[in-house]
C-alpha cells in the first residue's frame, strides 16, 4: 500500500508540475535520485524538506535559464525577454519561471518593433506581455487556453496609467495580468453578458476569481492602446486580434484582423491577444 501511495504520489506531482511549466515533470523525476540521497544523509524531516525543495528549485532554474532556451531553438521557439528589452518586458515573472514566454522568432521581433514604435509615439510607453506559448512540441496546451500551442500566439496587457499620479502605469491591474476587465458601457454591445446568458461560464470566470481590489490603481488608457493593435495589425505577418467587440467599437478600431473569439473562450477585454498567420 505505501508503494502505492507513493507512485501515486509522484504521477500526481508529475503531472501537475507538466500541466503549469511543462518541464517541471521531468525536472522533478530527475530530481528523485537526490531526494533519496538527501534521506540517507540527513536527519530530521524538516531538515530534508528544506534541502529537497532548494535541490529542485536549483536544478529547476538551470532548466528554465539555461537548458530550456537552448533546446527550445530546435523546435522553432525562442523565449521573450526576461527583463525589459525594446520597451517590451514580462508583467510577472512567473510567465517565465513557468516557460510560457516562447514564440517563433518573427513573433519576438514583430513584438520588439511594435514596442519601440509605441514608445516613440508616446515617450515613456513599455509593453507588457502576458502568456504565449511553452517552448517544445506543437500542440502541447498551455492551460487554460485554448490555442497557445504553436509559438504562434501572444497575450499582452493594456495601456494603463496610475489613476493616482496620472502618469504611464508600468504594472497589471492583477497578480496574472488577467482577470481586470475594461466593461462594457450601457450603449455598448455586452459580448460578456451574452456569453453568461447562453451558459459559456468559462466566459467570465477569470473576471469572478481575479481579486478586483486593484482595479481603482489604474486606468485604461485608449489612445495608447489603440495605437498598440493598430501597430500590431499592420503587420503582414500577423494573422489576426482578438479583443472585446466593445472595446474594438469604443477605440475605433477597423483593421479586418481584429476577430471575436467566441463564447467557447473567455472574454477579452482584460488584455489584447496576437497571432501569426
Amino acid at each position: 500500500m505505501k508503494l502505492l501511495i507513493n507512485v501515486f504520489l509522484i504521477l500526481l506531482i508529475f503531472g501537475v508540475l507538466t500541466v503549469v511549466s511543462q518541464i517541471g515533470g521531468l525536472v522533478f523525476l530527475l530530481a528523485i535520485p537526490i531526494y533519496r540521497l538527501i534521506d540517507r544523509k540527513t536527519n530530521g524531516m524538516w531538515r530534508r524538506a528544506v534541502f529537497k525543495f532548494f535541490s529542485f528549485a536549483m536544478l529547476y532554474l538551470m532548466f528554465v535559464f539555461i537548458v530550456v532556451p537552448l533546446v527550445a531553438r530546435q523546435f522553432g521557439r525562442v523565449p521573450l525577454p526576461i527583463l525589459e528589452t525594446n520597451y517590451l518586458k514580462p508583467a510577472t515573472i512567473w510567465t517565465v519561471l513557468l516557460n510560457r514566454n516562447y514564440v517563433k522568432p518573427q513573433l519576438k521581433e514583430i513584438a520588439y518593433k511594435v514596442s519601440i514604435k509605441l514608445n516613440a509615439t508616446y515617450p515613456g510607453a513599455k509593453v507588457n506581455y502576458l502568456e504565449a506559448n511553452f517552448p517544445f512540441v506543437d500542440g502541447f496546451p498551455l492551460l487554460p487556453h485554448l490555442s497557445h500551442n504553436d509559438g504562434k500566439k501572444l497575450d499582452l496587457s493594456f495601456q494603463y496609467n496610475s489613476s493616482i499620479t496620472n502618469k504611464i502605469s508600468y504594472g497589471v491591474p492583477s497578480f496574472t495580468g488577467y482577470g481586470v476587465c475594461e466593461e462594457p458601457l450601457a450603449n455598448e454591445q455586452d459580448m460578456p453578458g451574452y456569453c453568461r446568458e447562453k451558459g459559456f461560464w468559462q466566459y467570465n470566470a477569470l473576471r469572478v476569481l481575479i481579486p478586483q481590489d486593484n482595479k481603482a490603481k489604474f486606468t485604461f488608457d485608449k489612445g495608447r492602446t489603440r495605437t498598440l493593435v493598430d501597430l500590431f495589425a499592420e503587420h503582414e505577418s500577423i494573422g489576426k486580434i482578438f479583443i472585446e467587440p466593445h472595446l474594438q467599437h469604443r477605440l475605433g478600431l477597423t483593421s479586418s484582423k481584429i476577430r471575436f473569439h467566441g463564447c467557447h473562450a473567455v472574454r477579452h477585454d482584460d488584455h489584447l491577444h496576437v497571432q501569426l498567420k
